[in-house]
């Protein structure tokens, strides 16, 4: 094999292994299945307030729930590598509520890119309550 070709296999090569990094970057992000059994069920339609807020079972259904289908994103125990929000901003109570309802149901775009993906029809409502009661256990006002 002569140099040239050498050096455009290996070029080749390295652009492949840049654009193949590129997309696996934030790993598998399929969402993971989140066992709310035991939480009282919440029906169809979404509540504004979170039912669950101080709940235990919730709590500890929601921690493996974040650690399941949030940390990657916006870090264990709710703490931000600075890309996705940190979570320990979120404030308890029904902002809190309103503003967390809107983001996991409707995901967040920015100039049409896609930033967080909607999680409604993904994840049950009980799930993602849970989720919330967990991450008020996390909130920080200091911060």
């Amino acid at each position: 094999m002569s140099y040239k070709s050498f050096a455009l296999a290996v070029g080749a090569w390295g652009l492949l292994m840049s654009a193949s990094s590129s997309v696996f970057a934030h790993g598998d992000v399929t969402p993971q299945a989140v066992d709310a059994s035991g939480l009282e069920p919440l029906g169809e339609e979404w509540r504004e307030e979170n039912p669950y807020s101080g709940n235990d079972l919730a709590i500890e259904i929601g921690a493996s729930g974040y650690n399941q289908n949030c940390a990657r994103c916006h870090g264990l125990e709710a703490i931000s590598g600075g890309i996705a929000p940190d979570l320990r901003k979120l404030e308890p109570g029904i902002d809190g509520d309103e503003w967390f309802s809107y983001r996991v149901r409707h995901g967040a775009t920015r100039n049409g890119i896609p930033y967080m993906p909607s999680f409604e029809g993904v994840l049950s409502q009980e799930a993602l309550w849970a989720i919330r009661a967990w991450l008020e256990t996390q909130y920080d006002p200091d911060l």
